[in-house]
C-alpha cells in the first residue's frame, strides 16, 4: 500500500479503497455513486479437478456471488474473461457455455462480459458472441464501451496476434496477447470524450507480471496512452489468478482472484467495486 490506498476490514469484509488521485470530478452537478459486480476466470467445465482449480464448482460459486449482486441494488455487473473452459470439442464447450450463461443470466440489471483466452479456445469469437449477451448497444461485440452517471465504462479484447488478427480456435500463443492499432486508436477517441474512465481487460497491463506470460504484449503502448489522457481512475484485469494490485502514475490496476481457485464452498472470489462521489474507488471482497 502507499498513500493512495488504503484497507480496512469489518465483519469479514475487506475494502481496499483506492484514492482518486487524478483530480477528476464527474460533473458539476452532484455525483451520484456507482456501483457494480466483479467476476473473473470462472473456467466452468464439467471436468475433473485439476490442482487448486475446481471447474464444476465455478457454477455454484456464481449461483452465490449473483445473490449477493442481486441484494446490493448494484448498477451493473461484469465477467472479466475466461467465464468457461475447452470441451472435447465444440458441441461440449458450448454446453458449458450454456450452462454458465444461464446462471450469469439470472442477475437483474446489466450485465457485461470481457472476452479472454479460454473463451476462444476451441471455439470462435462470433461463437462466443452467440451464446452470451451483453447489455444494450453492447451485444455482439467484445470490445465496446457504455457510461453509468458520468463514468465511462472501456472493454478491450487483447486476445489478438501482432499483426491484428483474431486469437481463435487453439490457433494462437495465449503468451502473446495483443491489442491492435485499430482498438489503441479507438481506445483514443473514447478517453478523448474527457469523462472519468474506468478500462476492463482480461490480460494484465501490469508490467510488473510481464515475466509470467500474462502481460499484454503492448502493455507499455496502452499505458503511455492512459496517463496521457489523464482521465483514467482505474484498470480492472483478470487472467493472472492469484491476483494482485498495482499503482502507478496515477492509475490503480486491480486483478481480481480467479474464481476458479479451490473448493466449493470454503472457497469463492468476487468483489463488489463503489465509486464515490468524490471518485474513489471502494472494493469490497
Amino acid at each position: 500500500m502507499d498513500r493512495r490506498t488504503f484497507i480496512k476490514t469489518s465483519c469479514g469484509i475487506t475494502e481496499l479503497i483506492l484514492l482518486n488521485s487524478l483530480g477528476l470530478h464527474a460533473s458539476e452537478k452532484k455525483n451520484e455513486k456507482i456501483s457494480f459486480g466483479i467476476i473473473t476466470d470462472l473456467h466452468y467445465a464439467n471436468i475433473p479437478v485439476r490442482g487448486n482449480r475446481y471447474y464444476e464448482h465455478t457454477l455454484y460459486k456464481l449461483r452465490d456471488a449473483i445473490k449477493v449482486f442481486n441484494n446490493s441494488k448494484l448498477d451493473f455487473i461484469i465477467e472479466l474473461g475466461d467465464f468457461k473452459d475447452a470441451g472435447k470439442d465444440m458441441n461440449e464447450t458450448l454446453s458449458f457455455l450454456d450452462v454458465i450463461e444461464s446462471e450469469y443470466r439470472a442477475f437483474n440489471g446489466a450485465r457485461y462480459h470481457v472476452l479472454g483466452n479460454h473463451d476462444v479456445d476451441n471455439i470462435g469469437k462470433k461463437d462466443f458472441l452467440a451464446h452470451i449477451s451483453n447489455s444494450g448497444k453492447a451485444d455482439g461485440k467484445t470490445w465496446y464501451s457504455f457510461v453509468v452517471k458520468n463514468i465511462r465504462f472501456i472493454v478491450l479484447d487483447a486476445n489478438h496476434d501482432e499483426n491484428g488478427g483474431e486469437h481463435e480456435y487453439g490457433n494462437f500463443d495465449w503468451e502473446k496477447p495483443y491489442l491492435p492499432e485499430e482498438q489503441l486508436q479507438w481506445l483514443s477517441q473514447e478517453l478523448d470524450k474527457n469523462q472519468p474512465s474506468i478500462i476492463f481487460l482480461h490480460q494484465l497491463l501490469d508490467l510488473t507480471k510481464k515475466k509470467h506470460g500474462v502481460c499484454v504484449i503492448n502493455a507499455r503502448d496502452v499505458i503511455d496512452l492512459l496517463e496521457k489522457k489523464g482521465n483514467v481512475l482505474a484498470v480492472f484485469q483478470g487472467h493472472h489468478h492469484a491476483g494482485s494490485y498495482l499503482y502507478e502514475n496515477g492509475i490503480h490496476y486491480y486483478t481480481l482472484k480467479g474464481m476458479i481457485e479451490g473448493a466449493y464452498p470454503e472457497n469463492n472470489s468476487y468483489a463488489i467495486v463503489e465509486i464515490d462521489d468524490a471518485l474513489n474507488v471502494n472494493i469490497r471482497v
